[in-house]
This record gives C-alpha cells, structure tokens and sequence, in this order.
C-alpha cells in the first residue's frame, strides 16, 4: 500500500513484485479455470461476432480491480469491460489520478478457443505518462514487467528489442482483417508490399512481447484503445524500441492519434513502417 507523500517511483520501488502477483492471482482464480472450459453462457458478443467477452474477462478485471487500488489508494481502473458498460470511464486516463490500465484477457478469441495465445494486461500511468507495466501469459507461463527509466524483464531477464536484421524481409503484425473496417483496411494496404513479411496479428500484448524479444519486428495498427496498448508500448520502449504514428509523432495513450501507427525495435523500422503507411489511404480518424 503506497504511504502518506510516497511517490509513484517509491510505490513501485516497493511493490512491483505485488502487482505481478495480483495479476498471478486473478488468472489463477478467475480465468484458467474457464481455459478450455468456457460453456456457451459464458461466451457474449459485445459490437458483433468477432467481438468477444467472456465470465473470464469480466471476473477477472472486477478482481483486479479491487486488488489494484487496494495497493495504491487513490488510484482508478480503466479497464475494457468497464468502459464497455460505462464509456465515459475511459476519460480517467486524461486525469492527475495514478490510472491502472487493465485488460483482463487480451485475445479473447483465442482464448475462446483454447489457444494459449492469449495474456492480461496491466500498466499503471499517470498525467498521461506510463509509468509501469505488466504482461502475463497464463497458459504459457510468461511474465514480462516494464518500469520507465529500469528496463524491462522476461521472466526476470533482461529484455532487448534489437534491430531487424539487414536485407531481410521486416516482420510486421498487422490490425486483424476482422476488426477492420473498409477505410481501416485501406489504411494499411501500404505494408503489403515487397520486402515486407505481413501477418495478421494475433494477441496485441504478445505481438509487443515479441517485438521486446525480437521476434517480431514491428506492428501497424489502426486502433488506440488504451488497454491493448498501454503496457506493450512501455515493455517495447524500455527494451530499446519506439512507437510513432503515422504523423510521425510518439502514440499517446490519452488518445487523439493519427492512425494507424506502428511500434518498431528501433527507429529505423517504425520511421520505414510509416513512409509505408503514408502510401495507403488518408489518414482514419481514432476511436475506442
């Protein structure tokens, strides 16, 4: 619990580790006892059939809920299932307020489907700045954590994005051609062209993951919902990456992006990602 005057750096100097385990908790209590598991109540769509939450998602986001402000008073969540009920939640990231932002399974759909390919999502901000963030993948046993200014660890090694690798094809994970619309998809028509390697992605969090560990070396995405992004843009920056979008400027988790925009192991590649994105269609307004 953060004491009287301690400052976001000291709270996380102290309590990194109690975070993670929280996390650890609320996918042991909540969400892989339905892996596999899922019957058909349990399973909604919320905008339409490539749009899902499930008893797992929302479970789990109440329960860190709870645990996350308990740890840091004060503090709020904004976290997707909460804004889904309630949009006008999500203005809290704009706020002086320390924000947890949370995304309690992020790839539903795999997880829907018993595919491991899925994690939950935690980043604490505050002014508008990440200050912390953590990445865990229940079913493969995976914890990445980011603090701005100390690195970022897998599995408590350090992690080091890198540089793609001279003359080869750039690995770009792309916005699933499922949750695009027609504008979207012309947005980034520009990445599908020669010297690229495209792919639909899967798992927001776990594209940024591999971006961190170099398996992966750029996305192009053309949504800015905070919680899909938030901890994997500060994993990626703290292992030596970057993010812009496609005006060129670094994505802001308080919204007002130009997208799509891509996050990149280096310069380089995120600079050579939008001069791609410029060739697709004019620039497509933000939103949730």
């Amino acid at each position: 619990m953060i004491e009287d005057n301690e400052t976001i750096d000291e709270f996380l100097a102290r309590h990194v580790t109690d975070v993670e385990e929280a996390i650890r908790e609320a996918a042991a209590a909540e969400i892989m006892p339905r892996f596999r598991r899922l019957a058909a109540h349990e399973v909604d769509q919320k905008s339409g059939p490539h749009d899902l939450v499930t008893d797992a998602d929302r479970k789990a986001e109440l329960y860190l809920t709870e645990a996350l402000t308990a740890l840091l008073p004060g503090s709020v969540v904004v976290g997707e299932e909460a804004v889904h009920a309630n949009p006008a939640s999500y203005e809290a990231i704009q706020g002086e307020a320390p924000v947890w932002i949370v995304d309690p399974v992020d790839g539903t759909r795999q997880f829907v489907h018993g595919d491991p390919g899925f994690c939950t999502l935690v980043a604490l901000a505050q002014g508008g700045v990440l200050r912390a963030s953590w990445t865990f993948a229940p079913a493969l046993d995976l914890i990445a954590v980011a603090v701005r200014g100390r690195g970022a660890t897998l599995d408590g090694e350090p992690l080091r994005a890198g540089s793609p690798v001279p003359g080869e094809d750039l690995r770009v994970a792309t916005s699933h051609p499922d949750y695009t619309t027609d504008e979207q998809k012309q947005a980034l028509l520009g990445i599908y062209s020669d010297g690229v390697a495209a792919r639909a992605c899967g798992s927001a969090g776990l594209e940024y993951l591999a971006i961190a560990r170099g398996e992966l070396d750029a996305t192009a995405f053309s949504w800015e919902a905070a919680w899909d992004h938030a901890a994997g843009i500060l994993l990626v920056e703290e292992a030596g990456g970057t993010h812009l979008t496609r005006t060129g400027e670094p994505f802001r988790i308080t919204g007002g992006n130009a997208l799509p925009f891509t996050t990149a192991r280096d310069e380089p590649a995120a600079r050579r990602v939008v001069g791609l994105l410029s060739d697709g269609a004019p620039l497509i307004g933000s939103g949730l």
